[in-house]
């Protein structure tokens, strides 16, 4: 019960995380909560699809810069191939995608770090 619940947190922060970053213009637009919602669960899906297929081609990737920049574009990836799923969500190109997880990885990290300073772990 309590994974459940630590699931359907972490799937409302990553809804306003998204909801957030198109409600700034910053490659990613979504038309509601609903929208946000849907795509959180489409980009988590089809991220845990991708890295399943990356681990199962025994690609693993480090730390550091170019972990980043290699995490980055994968999240890029993600982000425009959930644009063809969620009816309510649109990317503004690769680049828009790209803004967009650099986005979406900093304001769910202040999300995250804030919601710790209350003891809320997600």
């Amino acid at each position: 019960m309590n994974y459940f619940v630590n699931f359907l947190v972490a799937l409302v922060v990553s809804a306003l995380v998204i909801y957030i970053v198109g409600r700034l213009n910053l490659g990613l637009t979504v038309s509601g909560f609903g929208a946000a919602i849907i795509t959180a669960l489409v980009i988590s899906i089809v991220g845990t699809i991708i890295w399943w297929l990356l681990g199962l081609i025994g690609l693993s990737l480090g730390g550091g810069l170019i972990g980043a920049i290699i995490y980055i574009i994968i999240a890029a990836i993600v982000i425009r191939i959930s644009d063809r799923f969620v009816p309510g969500m649109q990317t503004q190109g690769f680049t828009g995608a790209v803004v967009a997880a650099i986005a979406i990885g900093v304001v769910g990290w202040i999300v995250t770090w804030l919601l710790g300073l209350f003891g809320i772990v997600v």
